[in-house]
C-alpha cells in the first residue's frame, strides 16, 4: 500500500490523491487501508519514511565496504547526495510537497539523521585508528558532516551547486573540503 501511495503522489500530488485512489489503485478497501493508517498524512509519513529506509541501506552498503576510510567517506557524502537527489527527482509530483512542507518531513528523519550520523561515527573511528584521519572529537566530526550534507541538499537537488562544473572537478573540491577538515594523512 506503502508503494501504491507513492506511486500515486508522485503522480498527482498528495494534495490531489485521495484515501479511495490509493485503496482502487491498492486493490484493498478503504476500511483495509484505514486499518494501517489513520489518514493520508500518516500514510503520506509512511511513504517518506519508506524512502528514507532504501537511502539508509545504501548508505550501510558504503559503509560495509572493504576499502580505505578516506575512500569510504567520499563514497559516503556522493552516495548521500545522488540518493536523495534520485529519490526526489523520482518521485515527481511529490518533490514539491516535499519541498513545501519541509518541516513535517523532519519529524520523519530524524530516526534517519541518527543512523546516518551512526555511520559517518563508524568510518571516522576507522579512520582514526587507522591513523587516517587526525580527529579529536570524532561525535561532533560526525554531526557536522551530516548537518553539512543535510544543508546543502536542497542546493544540490536544484542544481544550484556546481552548475556548470564537471562532476570529476566537483568531486576534487568536495574531497580536499572534507579531507582538510579531517586532516587526512598521506598514506
Amino acid at each position: 500500500m506503502v508503494d501504491v501511495a507513492r506511486q500515486l503522489f508522485a503522480k498527482m500530488g498528495v494534495e490531489n490523491t485521495t484515501m479511495n485512489d490509493i485503496a482502487i489503485a491498492s486493490k484493498k478497501g478503504r476500511r483495509t487501508l484505514y486499518t494501517y493508517f489513520k489518514s493520508k498524512d500518516e500514510l503520506y509519513m509512511a511513504v517518506v519514511e519508506s524512502e528514507l529506509e532504501i537511502l539508509s541501506d545504501k548508505l550501510k552498503e558504503v559503509v560495509e565496504q572493504q576499502i580505505s576510510p578516506d575512500k569510504k567517506i567520499i563514497e559516503m557524502v556522493f552516495t548521500r547526495l545522488d540518493s536523495v537527489k534520485e529519490v526526489v527527482f523520482r518521485n515527481g509530483t511529490l518533490r514539491a510537497d516535499f519541498f513545501r512542507d519541509i518541516w513535517r518531513v523532519e519529524k520523519v528523519r530524524k530516526r534517519f539523521d541518527a543512523k546516518e550520523i551512526q555511520f559517518f561515527r563508524l568510518i571516522l573511528n576507522e579512520g582514526r585508528d587507522k591513523g587516517v584521519f587526525h580527529i579529536d572529537d570524532v561525535e561532533m566530526t560526525a554531526q557536522v558532516l551530516h548537518y553539512c550534507l543535510k544543508g546543502i541538499e536542497v542546493p544540490y537537488i536544484r542544481g544550484s551547486i556546481g552548475s556548470g562544473i564537471d562532476d570529476n572537478k566537483k568531486k576534487e573540491i568536495v574531497t580536499n573540503i572534507v579531507f582538510g577538515a579531517l586532516h587526512r594523512t598521506n598514506i
